[in-house]
């Protein structure tokens, strides 16, 4: 195969994960016969492998091979900047989003302070509740540049408001900084969520830039805290 790239092996092999033709632990084609299969390095092949591993879906053990993990929980990288649909979508569950608010509103001293964005600046502001198979589990709370985002409805939000900043708006989302703490859950929290007898949730504030350095969002993800694994890679130098 001509031009193979070790994101082609990647996608064989997560696909062939999600629809179960590897199953939970199940061993995956030897390194050597995946250079055979796609007539690649063992670089190449080792970079889609460890991607795998990044990711939560596989395992390598030494003298023995990579094998596939069973998915328990949803899985958000916490290193990593996923939509909502794109991190549904990897973890195969049924999912909806419902959007609870839209508005637009103006930045005060306050919203300022806490979104980073510059006061008297407008900003779209939205409530999404996602249900996953059957559950209120996420609260999405965003804030969005109007100027940047001046033309983004309600249906798009329910759809995929990146998928929309990338491929229609062409623009390029380069990165965020990101911040984790377990928290009371708020009023906002108990009127959208389906929080059993939790009183806290997990959330995950994201100030997300386009490749310019430019701040376009500010969202709070919140979590109903039994449902959700947060997974990062970390490297010893």
């Amino acid at each position: 195969m001509k031009g193979v790239k070790y994101t082609d092996i990647y996608d064989y092999l997560k696909d062939k994960i999600l629809n179960l033709d590897f199953k939970p632990g199940e061993k995956l084609p030897s390194e050597t016969e995946l250079t055979t299969m796609f007539n690649v390095s063992r670089n190449t092949v080792r970079r889609a492998i460890s991607q795998l591993a990044f990711e939560g879906f596989v395992t390598s053990m030494h003298g023995k091979g990579v094998f596939v993990l069973e998915q328990k929980q949803l899985k958000f990288l916490v290193g990593g900047l996923q939509s909502f649909k794109e991190a549904s979508l990897s973890n195969t569950i049924t999912f909806s989003t419902k959007v609870e608010l839209f508005e637009t509103i103006q930045i005060n001293e306050k919203l300022s302070k806490k979104t980073n964005f510059n006061i008297d600046s407008e900003v779209i502001h939205i409530l999404r509740s996602r249900n996953i198979d059957g559950e209120r589990t996420i609260l999405d709370i965003n804030y969005f540049s109007k100027d940047i985002l001046k033309d983004l409805t309600k249906e798009i939000a329910e759809n995929s408001i990146y998928e929309y900043i990338e491929s229609s708006l062409n623009l390029k989302i380069a990165g965020a900084q990101k911040i984790i703490s377990i928290e009371p859950a708020s009023e906002y929290d108990k009127k959208y969520l389906d929080l059993k007898n939790y009183n806290l949730v997990a959330i995950i504030k994201n100030y997300v830039y386009l490749e310019d350095g430019l701040l376009f969002e500010y969202t709070e993800s919140r979590h109903r805290p039994d449902k959700f694994t947060f997974s990062t890679f970390a490297k010893r130098l």
